[in-house]
């Protein structure tokens, strides 16, 4: 089964819902960056979230970057969403190896104390962007943290992602509750009663719930309306011809010096690591345009 979202809304539109299976961007994330377990669980919800802020966006073009900057040996993690959910991202250093902490990936503490940065970029003159201090370095947590106080949207964030014995990626996923301002106590009170009971996000997947499932156990005792299925995938926009614009914006200075080298130049990636060689005679050529 393919990676998927699906937004939903419940009681009478005052809650809005979505949720995703993410096993497959994650596990293609891990194989890119070589990444060991604790940094796959953290570049992993970093990409579901992202996945599921993208599907929010209104424009076409828009797009959503998640930073995390900590100081904890992980360094960071930075992901971008373009708002058909697709997803790509990088963690600063993709091999972390800590103890369990409660039996569990220590994500927060490879990230550690720091920020979480959202910025948007919607086809204004400048992005919008949202700081805020890191509350757990779980992620989750934190995405909850910053709707509150930079949106002022009430939410709910679980993100999960499960590792197999071989290390390879068994599950991954989340979803993201959000309330609208005309919420009644009620439904608010019930919304956290079922949050209070609520099995972990990879204990849901591990059970083979489907995100509609997720979304039917989280928001349980409410009628989920789903409106909208997406089909989600790590995508990388790369290209040679990418990579040539940018070594031709390079100074003169900088060009000479690369081509008095002669040697050939191999520019790598940050998302996907995919390599790209240029010879000697490539890059006269550039510079010449």
């Amino acid at each position: 089964m393919k990676d998927y979202i699906v937004r939903a809304t419940a009681a009478n539109d005052s809650i809005r819902a979505f949720a995703i299976s993410s096993k497959d961007m994650v596990e293609f994330a891990r194989e890119s960056h070589q990444t060991s377990p604790v940094v796959t669980a953290a570049l992993g919800r970093m990409l579901t979230a992202a996945s599921m802020m993208g599907v929010m966006l209104k424009g076409d073009d828009d797009l959503v970057t998640l930073q995390i900057q900590g100081s904890g040996p992980l360094k960071g993690v930075t992901v971008t969403a373009n708002s058909k959910g697709n997803v790509k991202g990088f963690p600063n250093v993709p091999v972390v190896n800590l103890p369990p902490k409660n039996g569990k990936l220590d994500v927060g503490g490879a990230i550690d104390l720091g920020i979480m940065r959202v910025i948007k970029d919607m086809g204004l003159k400048e992005p919008y962007v949202g700081t805020v201090e890191l509350q757990t370095g779980e992620i989750a947590e934190d995405l909850t943290y910053y709707f509150a106080v930079s949106e002022q949207i009430p939410s709910s964030v679980g993100l999960g992602v499960l590792m197999s014995k071989d290390n390879t990626v068994d599950c991954a996923g989340g979803f993201i509750i959000q309330l609208m301002p005309f919420t009644s106590d009620e439904v608010i009170t019930k919304l956290e009663e079922n949050l209070k009971v609520l099995p972990t996000v990879t204990d849901m997947l591990k059970s083979g719930k489907t995100p509609e499932q997720m979304l039917e156990t989280v928001l349980a005792g409410f009628d989920v309306d789903v409106k909208e299925t997406y089909e989600v995938a790590y995508k990388c926009d790369c290209s040679k011809e990418r990579v040539e614009r940018s070594l031709a914006s390079l100074g003169k200075e900088d060009m000479d010096s690369i081509i008095e080298d002669n040697k050939p130049v191999e520019v790598r990636c940050q998302f996907c690591n995919k390599v790209y060689n240029f010879s000697v005679d490539e890059l006269k050529k550039l510079k010449r345009k």
